[in-house]
């Protein structure tokens, strides 16, 4: 008895049907009689036939891949992210192709061009994405959906977070906590979601108040080096609250405060933006700004799956809607009010 795997041929010969006719079955095509289809169907499944990829798309010009480019793949936010797109492809039966840029403007356009033809689509998140990056590096008929980005009236649908809006309120907050010194660990130069962050930083200060501006990069590194800084500051001098633009800058920050001997809330609040798992289980648990992580990853793929699933792809894409994700404000303990 042989061991090696059925063949089609060997699906059209039990069937008694042509090669074509097995192709078009397996394939969803309307030109089969619905008996010879469930025969077909019987005889692939008695003879355990797995049809092959590469052949497949051969026939129906799809891969059933998407692809994902990101900025990085390490820590817990682009971990929720990739769980909420990978769980919304395995529901669509698409496969998920993941690639990182390192926030590196080359490796984010060789990484597009390799995905080129192995994808049906693509998800795009990088700090690089503007319209000149994307004119050069993503065909016009690839269907994708951009997040987090700052280009406006793209021919790819926009899925951002209100990252102002959600700087502004926790700021406000601060203040609205008694605090008056409040500075702002910013992240990347040029990334899109540290400025709108830093903007609604400084709209939330009160009237005449001085943005205290320090200088991050979304790592646990930058934020402990930060928080180093102004625990050797004199008590006079330092800041009585710091709001890191990311939870992972306020995970450094924090550690950082204790090797210092400082106690978070009372001499120092703290506050982050994201709200990572990790965040409700740090010593104090951090106040932050809650992102929908994973949920914006299942909305891409969902929108990128509808817009597959249209004929006239690039019609489709012609007008799409750029969709602001709301967020919430979290108060935890590391910044409760601060009493005289």
């Amino acid at each position: 008895m042989s061991t090696s795997p059925a063949t089609i041929k060997d699906v059209a010969r039990e069937a008694g049907v042509s090669v074509a006719t097995v192709s078009r079955a397996l394939n969803g095509a309307e030109n089969v009689l619905p008996h010879t289809r469930q025969r077909i169907l019987d005889v692939a499944r008695e003879l355990r036939y797995a049809p092959s990829g590469a052949a497949r798309s051969l026939i129906t010009r799809r891969t059933d891949t998407v692809g994902a480019l990101l900025p990085d793949l390490h820590g817990e936010f682009f971990s929720e992210l990739i769980r909420g797109i990978d769980q919304a492809a395995r529901a669509r039966g698409l496969h998920l192709l993941l690639s990182s840029s390192h926030d590196d403007v080359h490796e984010a356009a060789a990484a597009l061009r390799a995905m080129n033809g192995r994808v049906d689509g693509l998800i795009v998140m990088s700090p690089h994405a503007d319209d000149d990056f994307l004119s050069q590096n993503l065909p016009p008929t690839l269907p994708a959906v951009l997040l987090n980005s700052g280009v406006q009236g793209a021919r790819q649908p926009v899925f951002a977070v209100d990252n102002f809006g959600g700087a502004r309120a926790m700021t406000e907050h601060l203040v609205g906590s008694g605090r008056r010194r409040i500075a702002f660990l910013g992240g990347p130069a040029g990334n899109f979601e540290a400025q709108e962050r830093r903007r609604g930083y400084e709209a939330g200060l009160p009237a005449g108040s001085r943005p205290v501006l320090l200088s991050g990069d979304f790592s646990e590194q930058s934020g402990y080096a930060a928080g180093a800084a102004l625990a050797a500051l004199a008590a006079g001098e330092r800041p009585d609250a710091l709001f890191c633009a990311n939870d992972m800058m306020a995970v450094g920050a924090l550690h950082a405060f204790a090797d210092a001997g400082l106690r978070v809330p009372d001499d120092i609040a703290l506050a982050g933006f994201d709200d990572i798992p990790l965040a409700r289980y740090m010593r104090p648990a951090l106040s932050t700004v809650r992102v929908p992580i994973a949920a914006m990853g299942t909305k891409a793929l969902d929108a990128l799956a509808d817009a597959l699933d249209v004929g006239d792809r690039s019609r489709a894409l012609a007008q799409p809607p750029r969709t602001v994700i709301p967020v919430e404000l979290v108060v935890r303990e590391s910044c409760t009010q601060k009493f005289p």
